[in-house]
């Protein structure tokens, strides 16, 4: 049976204007899930303090509808009952894991480029030729990690995450800016890797790179997760 992490950003804190909070993407935890699961994974959820909260924004109803609202009101949901199991990365131990997932929301841009904590996770399993992955915002969680040797993990790697564009057609950008916060592309750039630009900001995309996966977007949720797998294989 695979094992897989979902990583989750810890960061739960007022970041939109109309003063809602940002934190994890709802569908971009709940997608992978389920990807997951239907490919018989067991899987573990995980963030850098071991805690966590939703993205206000991704429970409207503008991003949360049918099942997926079903799923997020039903208390005794098995994904609904399995997120609240979280670990903190001390109680992980890498070795057991074959695939790691880092989901998105904007509250990745605080927490993630420095949670060491996952990212000691994220490289063992990459060590040990197993799959990394990330969606949208996740990728934040590789900037900044060096492997083995050294190198910045990013470098020489294609990769993808939430565009530019996007954020300013949600009108995030100048907030971004005064937090001094910047969406995935920098990073990866700044990192030496290659960022992929996608056709349009909102559909499904991702890029594969070896065992590396990373998608563009909410939409892309359940693609990577199942490139992950199928890389995994």
């Amino acid at each position: 049976m695979v094992q897989a992490i979902i990583a989750l950003t810890s960061y739960n804190g007022k970041f939109f204007a109309d003063g809602a909070k940002t934190g994890v993407f709802f569908v971009e935890a709940y997608h992978p899930y389920e990807v997951l699961r239907k490919n018989g994974a067991e899987i573990t959820f995980v963030s850098e303090t071991g805690t966590f909260g939703w993205d206000e924004h991704s429970l409207s109803a503008d991003f949360l509808q049918g099942e997926d609202r079903e799923v997020y009101e039903n208390a005794e949901h098995p994904f609904m009952q399995a997120i609240k199991t979280m670990k903190k990365p001390s109680e992980i131990d890498a070795s057991e894991y074959d695939l790691f997932f880092a989901a998105g929301g904007h509250g990745c841009l605080f927490d993630f480029p420095t949670a060491t904590g996952l990212q000691a996770i994220f490289l063992a399993i990459w060590q040990n030729h197993g799959v990394v992955a990330a969606v949208c915002h996740g990728p934040c969680l590789f900037e900044n990690a060096r492997d083995s040797n050294g190198e910045y993990f990013l470098k020489g790697k294609k990769a993808t995450g939430f565009t530019d564009e996007g954020e300013a057609i949600l009108q995030l950008d100048q907030i971004m800016v005064d937090m001094n916060l910047k969406a995935p592309k920098h990073g990866i750039e700044a990192n030496g890797g290659t960022y992929v630009q996608p056709a349009d900001p909102w559909s499904s995309f991702t890029v594969t790179d070896g065992k590396f996966v990373t998608g563009v977007n909410p939409a892309s949720a359940s693609e990577t997760t199942q490139k992950a797998i199928d890389v995994l294989a």
